[in-house]
């Protein structure tokens, strides 16, 4: 079906404006397509609003306090003074970068792509055959919108458990955590995964005493050399990390200006601690709440989930799911590949699949942690029998000469063949690590490949060269630029 100006139909309506919505919208628009795309609040969807941008922006601010503060280890320098943090300058600079950019990257390209943006609440009406959306826009104005086929890329929300007293006694989430007008005096992190560690980190290095309460470990799905390693950096950085927690009960303490969590450790006792503020970052949620998705015979999974095959199709063959509110991996450079792949996919019948084999994921903490490939549990799990080697990054000389060699490189390979199969680094630029590893792991690279490239002196990707030479040679018996 081919949409037309006189009928007011469409062929790709998008209910969502994030990283996959965009995407869509670009690639349909570029083979010739009529799109519109309804977006009920502020255009731009998480990464650009409350997601990427903005904590990258903050943590990068604080990294720049931190190093400030931190000159001790070069000697020669003096050590400055520094004054408290003025937040509601620093959440200023935050918004006007954010600002910018969702100018630039989102609302502008809108109109040079030439596709139809609505404000207002999408809701799917009409039958399974035949969809429907229903648009309640500002003032409830109220348009009735048909396409030939839909994309539901309305990503997600922090997600609060169910803890007794703690709707009571108020939080914070990430969202909100990143327009505060003050450095909580002492804050109390409720988790342990990508977000949770970053937001720690970040209030620890803007001056807040930080405790994390986490369920099991830091990264728990990540290796556990490279946890390990982070629990002792935040350690010294003086986060404090209270492992086997689970929340059991929260109030808040008006006469001390305090918030208490109440929580059950590892050894089966209970202990209660107290924070300024306490933030909740246990996880995102899919929105779909006023989608009306029984109406069209959409199916959704666990917590809410919409259902996808490997196409990104949901169980109505006119509608297609992408990003955050599908239960894959909720990282924006997922969505964005979603968001293409749709529109292939549902207007011209490209068939293409997703390929997670090779996702990098990364973790902006400082050093940062980046992950490509398999761990070695992961590996054991599918029945590969795995070798692996992990670098201090002490024998790595930028390391050495930046001063910093807390960190690791691990690397794990299918020991039949030798091809690596899995990169871990726990350094500063270890996203950059992931993003050569992609390339390593594409190629299906070995180790004594790898070792036996050129690799630059005095890059932290010199790491990647020195942990495949480990698997056959004693590193600390090289010198310091040894091919």
């Amino acid at each position: 079906m081919t949409a037309t100006a006189k009928g007011g139909s469409y062929d790709l309506a998008v209910i969502g404006s994030g990283g996959a919505a965009f995407a869509a919208a670009i690639r349909a628009t570029s083979l010739g397509k009529r799109v519109v795309m309804i977006e009920r609040g502020t255009v731009g969807g998480t990464c650009v609003n409350t997601g990427c941008v903005p904590s990258k922006a903050l943590l990068a601010a604080a990294e720049a306090r931190h190093v400030t503060l931190d000159t001790a280890r070069f000697p020669g320098l003096p050590v400055p003074g520094v004054g408290p943090v003025e937040m509601p300058a620093l959440v200023a600079g935050k918004d006007e970068l954010v600002g910018s950019l969702r100018g630039e990257k989102y609302v502008d390209l809108a109109t040079e792509y030439g596709w139809d943006l609505l404000p207002g609440e999408a809701t799917f009406v009409g039958t399974p055959t035949e969809p429907a959306l229903r648009v309640t826009g500002p003032g409830g104005t109220v348009k009735r919108v048909r396409a030939a086929r839909y994309l539901i890329a309305t990503g997600s929300t922090p997600w609060v458990p169910p803890v007794p007293g703690l709707q009571e006694a108020g939080y914070l989430t990430s969202t909100t955590a990143m327009e505060l007008d003050h450095v909580p005096e002492s804050l109390l992190v409720i988790g342990g995964g990508y977000v949770a560690m970053e937001q720690a980190q970040l209030f620890a290095r803007l001056g807040a005493r930080v405790t994390m309460l986490v369920r099991s470990r830091l990264a728990s799905h990540e290796e556990p050399e490279a946890a390990t390693a982070l629990q002792e950096i935040f350690a010294d950085e003086g986060i404090q990390i209270i492992r086997g927690a689970v929340p059991t009960a929260v109030r808040r303490d008006q006469a001390a200006g305090e918030v208490a969590v109440t929580a059950t450790t590892a050894g089966g006792g209970s202990q209660e601690l107290r924070g300024a503020e306490v933030l909740v970052a246990t996880g995102r949620r899919p929105v779909i709440g006023t989608l009306g998705l029984d109406t069209v015979d959409v199916r959704t999974g666990d917590h809410g989930a919409v259902v996808v095959d490997n196409h990104l199709r949901t169980t109505n063959t006119r509608i297609w799911a992408a990003g955050d509110v599908t239960a894959h991996p909720q990282f924006v450079y997922v969505a964005a590949a979603h968001g293409t792949i749709v529109a292939d996919n549902a207007l011209t019948g490209a068939g293409r699949e997703v390929d997670y084999r090779h996702l990098p994921r990364v973790v902006f903490t400082s050093p940062a942690l980046a992950t490509v490939g398999m761990t070695g549990q992961q590996a054991s799990a599918t029945g590969i029998r795995y070798d692996s080697r992990v670098l201090s990054l002490a024998h790595v000389p930028r390391a050495i000469v930046n001063r910093d060699t807390r960190g690791l490189i691990k690397m794990v390979t299918d020991a039949d063949t030798g091809r690596i199969i899995g990169i871990t680094a726990l350094a500063q630029d270890a996203g950059d690590l992931a993003a050569a590893g992609v390339y390593i792991l594409d190629a299906g690279m070995t180790t004594d490949q790898v070792a036996n490239l050129w690799s630059p002196y005095l890059t932290m990707a010199e790491g990647l060269k020195l942990t495949a030479q480990a698997f056959t040679t004693d590193i600390t018996k090289l010198s310091c630029c040894a091919a």
